[in-house]
C-alpha cells in the first residue's frame, strides 16, 4: 500500500495565534513536487526558535502555522527531480539549506545558502509559493521550511540530510538545529587548541553544546557564565569547569575573567544574544590571539560598541551560522560522531512527550526546566 502522489491525512499541531497552546488537528498534506521530499517525522524536539515565533514578539506574525524544526524521520516519497534521496533513507530536516550550486555552496569557508538560508517569513514552498498543508482546503502556512510538528512534512531536498540508518533517531534529531550550533561554533569557527581556556555565554543548550565542543577539543578550562546560578550544576556534565555569574560582580564580567585567567580566556563562545554579553565575550578574550565567536541573536535594532585598540591588540571577532555546518555536506559527519562516541547527546535529553502532550514541551522551557524536550510522533 503506497501513499506516493496521494494526499496524505495525519495529526500535526497547529499553532492558530501567536502564545495560544498548539491545537492537535487533522491535516492534509500534498504529495512533493519538484526538488521535494516527504518525510515521516517520528521524533521532534522543542528549540527556543519555536517558543519565539510562537509567541510572535518582535516580527510579523503568521498563522495559522505547523511550527517545528528540530527532528528526524523517514522519507515517505520524493518529488520530481531528486535522486540523492529515495523512500525509506533515514534524514534529518534542516531549518538551512545547501543547494550545491551557487557561491555560498560552491565555497569551503560558507553554509549561507542563496537559495535556502534560512527565512522566517516564508510559509510557503519555494518552487511554487503555495504550502502543502491544509485544513478543509485552507492553506496552513510552513514554518522555516521544516514544519515538524506533523506526522508527515514536505520539505526541499536541500535541507535534508541523510544519515546512517542505525543511528538512534531519537537522539540525533537534536543535531538538526540548536546543538549542532553550539558545539560546531567550538570546534569549526573559535578552533580552541589543546589545553587553551574558553569562556561561555549562555548555558542553555546552545551554550552547553558549545562547552561540550570545547570538551572534546581538549579545552583545559572552561568558563560558564549565565545569569541563572541554577544551570551550574547541571553544567558540570557539559565540561564546565568553573563558573561566574555576572550579577555577583561589581564590574563588568569580562574584568572578572581577564583577572581569573592572568589577561584572558583563549577563546569565547557568546549564546545568549544579549549585546552587553557579546562585548564581555569580545574583550574577555587574551590580546594578541584570543577569538570570540559571536551565536546568539541580537533584537532587530541592537548595536554594540569596543574601543577599537581591542581588535588592534590582536584579537578576533567572528559570527556563525549554524556552527558553519553545510547540512548535506556535513551533518551526517556529526551523527558519525555521536556513533563514535566523540560526542555525548543523551544528556542535553532532559524531557520526553507523547505528540498529544506538545504543549508540555513549551510550558517546560517558558519555564527554563531542562534543555531539550523530545516530542514522540507515534504516542
Amino acid at each position: 500500500m503506497t501513499t506516493a502522489g496521494q494526499v496524505i491525512r495525519c495529526k500535526a499541531a497547529v499553532a492558530w495565534e501567536s502564545g495560544k497552546p498548539l491545537s492537535i488537528e487533522d491535516v492534509e498534506v500534498a504529495p512533493p513536487q519538484k526538488d521535494e521530499v516527504r518525510i515521516k517525522i517520528l521524533f521532534t524536539s522543542l528549540c527556543h526558535t519555536d517558543v519565539y515565533f510562537w509567541d510572535a514578539k518582535g516580527q510579523d506574525p503568521l498563522f495559522p502555522r505547523i511550527l517545528g524544526h528540530e527532528a528526524g524521520g523517514i522519507v515517505e516519497s520524493v518529488g520530481e527531480g531528486v535522486t540523492d534521496l529515495q523512500p525509506g533513507d533515514h534524514v534529518l530536516p534542516i531549518f538551512t539549506g545547501e543547494c550545491k550550486e551557487c557561491r555560498h555552496c560552491l565555497s569551503e569557508e560558507s553554509n549561507m545558502c542563496d537559495l535556502l538560508r534560512i527565512n522566517t517569513d516564508r510559509g510557503t514552498m519555494i518552487h511554487d509559493g503555495k504550502s502543502r498543508f491544509s485544513i478543509n482546503g485552507k492553506p496552513i502556512y510552513h514554518f522555516l521550511g521544516t514544519s515538524t510538528f506533523s506526522e508527515y512534512t514536505v520539505v526541499h531536498v536541500g535541507q535534508v540530510a541523510k544519515i546512517n540508518p542505525s543511528a538512534p533517531l531519537d537522539k540525533v534529531c537534536v543535531l538538526s538545529c540548536g546543538i549542532s550550533t553550539g558545539f560546531g561554533a567550538t570546534v569549526n569557527v573559535a578552533k580552541p587548541k589543546n589545553g587553551q581556556s574558553v569562556a561561555v555565554f549562555g548555558l542553555g543548550a546552545v551554550g552547553l553544546a558549545a562547552a561540550e565542543g570545547a570538551r572534546v577539543s581538549g579545552a583545559s578550562r572552561i568558563i560558564g557564565v549565565d545569569l541563572n546560578p541554577n544551570r551550574f550544576e547541571e553544567a558540570k556534565k557539559f565540561g564546565v569547569t568553573e563558573f561566574v555569574n555576572p550579577k555577583d560582580h561589581n564590574k563588568p564580567v569580562q574584568e572578572v575573567i581577564a583577572e581569573m585567567t592572568g589577561g584572558g580566556v583563549d577563546r569565547s563562545v557568546e549564546c545568549t544574544g544579549s549585546i552587553q554579553a557579546m562585548i564581555s565575550a569580545f574583550e574577555c578574550v587574551h590580546d594578541g590571539w584570543g577569538v570570540a565567536v559571536l551565536v546568539g541573536v541580537p533584537n532587530k535594532d541592537d548595536a554594540f560598541k569596543t574601543h577599537p585598540m581591542n581588535l588592534l591588540n590582536e584579537r578576533t571577532l567572528k559570527g556563525t551560522f549554524f556552527g558553519n555546518y553545510k547540512p548535506r555536506s556535513h551533518i551526517p559527519g556529526v551523527v558519525e560522531k555521536y556513533m563514535n562516541n566523540e560526542l555525548e547527546l543523551d544528556k542535553f535529553i532532559t524531557h520526553s512527550v507523547p505528540f498529544s502532550e506538545i504543549n508540555k514541551a513549551f510550558e517546560y522551557m517558558l519555564r527554563g526546566e531542562g534543555l531539550r524536550c523530545i516530542i514522540r510522533m507515534d504516542a
